[in-house]
């Protein structure tokens, strides 16, 4: 027997079985619905993980944009003050030349509230990273010997305080006794401007003059807590952190601050990805069932086969290339279109009429082009795990019993 000579005879086969005859509809319907099943899932799971890479990075940008990434000091957050930072220091500061910070711990109070925070003591320029987020004022109000502060909206908020009003700022660490005990050493602040970050870092966060900061905290003009280093990917400081510094410095970095809530996040984001893996597990596995069916129909036309010289290797492969194919197909049309709702999402949602956020803000989507081929790629070998017991089943075949009844 000859056959087509332009194509490999078992994906030749393979891909005549998966479009079937007129009259095996129930087993095309089931071959589509896994192949639907696929695509299904891949594309929920392109999309959720897109959006959730979107917040991942919109709280990156927004939480670790303003707080310190990483501070490197000496002993009990006491650095002398030099013209510029050791070389180590700036070598290791990637994104722009370190600068010196004064940072502690404070309680601040206004005519009607009190609460706690961190403040944070800058040498304020036009690039520093607050001036992205000022709803009020300007950076270059933070000036030295002005005892003037900057407060996150969702804290002037709760302190009742506005632009132009005071407040007082109360450092503990920095408490000296009086003849009426020891008191935290304080100092009255004019608040001179206000910043939305759109997290709760706005709850926590006071940003003044690093020489302001420095005299409430009782530092010389030539001491300081550290200096402050700035990252491309905020996320590089753990594997920074295992840098051996020389005697006498350390180390300290966002994740003392911030690095449970991006666990959290992280921890989020697998889960998503799991149980919507799942689905796609779900629907390469009625790849199986859908195999089956097909090799018990199929049993006289393999044993015929086999009877023209076809090996059980060629037989494996005939059922193997029909299963995966609907694998492929569905990988494959699940990721493009899971990448084209990603990209499209606000519009749909817009559509539909949905407002996730209020005053026009839409949902972050960051789309991971090598996040998609995994996904796709994980899908199509799990599609094609999934066409082996058939398979092997299908190579199976004795050809004098299934020819029998014949």
């Amino acid at each position: 027997m000859v056959f087509i000579m332009f194509h490999p005879i078992s994906t030749f086969i393979g891909l005549r079985y998966l479009r079937g005859r007129s009259g095996d509809r129930f087993s095309r319907f089931v071959s589509y619905m896994s192949t639907a099943g696929i695509t299904i899932g891949v594309m929920s799971l392109v999309t959720v993980l897109s959006v959730m890479n979107g917040f991942e990075s919109e709280l990156k940008h927004r939480i670790l944009g303003v707080l310190p990434q990483a501070v490197i000091s000496q002993d009990h957050d006491k650095t002398r003050k030099t013209d510029s930072p050791p070389q180590f220091i700036r070598d290791m500061s990637t994104l722009r030349s370190p600068e010196p910070i004064v940072r502690s711990e404070a309680v601040i109070q206004s005519a009607s509230e009190l609460t706690a925070g961190l403040m944070i003591g800058i040498e304020p320029d036009l690039h520093d990273p607050i001036s992205d987020y000022l709803i009020g004022g300007r950076v270059s109000d933070l000036t030295a010997g002005s005892y003037r502060v900057f407060l996150g909206q969702i804290l002037a908020r709760q302190l009742n305080v506005k632009v132009g009003d005071k407040v007082r700022l109360m450092v503990t660490s920095a408490s000296q006794y009086t003849p009426f005990g020891r008191i935290p050493s304080q100092r009255n602040f004019q608040v001179a401007g206000i910043f939305n970050t759109g997290s709760d870092v706005d709850g926590q966060l006071m940003i003044t003059h690093l020489d302001d900061a420095g005299r409430l905290l009782h530092y010389s003009d030539s001491t300081i807590s550290g200096w402050r280093l700035f990252f491309d990917d905020p996320f590089v400081v753990g594997d920074l952190s295992h840098k051996t510094l020389p005697k006498g410095w350390h180390w300290s970095d966002w994740r003392d601050q911030r690095g449970e809530l991006f666990q959290a996040v992280g921890m989020e984001k697998n889960m998503m990805g799991l149980m919507l893996g799942l689905i796609v597990g779900v629907a390469a596995f009625n790849i199986i069932s859908a195999l089956i069916m097909v090799v018990m129909e199929k049993q006289a036309e393999v044993a015929i086969l086999k009877t023209q010289g076809m090996t059980d290797r060629q037989i494996l492969a005939i059922f193997m290339v029909q299963g995966a194919s609907s694998g492929v197909i569905g990988a494959l049309v699940g990721g493009v279109l899971g990448v084209l709702l990603a990209d499209n999402l606000n519009s749909v949602l817009s559509m539909m009429g949905v407002a996730l956020f209020s005053l026009g803000s839409s949902l972050p989507v960051v789309i991971n082009p090598m996040q998609i081929t995994v996904v796709v790629i994980l899908a199509v070998a799990l599609s094609l795990l999934a066409t082996l017991f058939p398979s092997y089943r299908a190579s199976s075949v004795k050809p004098a019993e299934a020819l029998r009844y014949e």
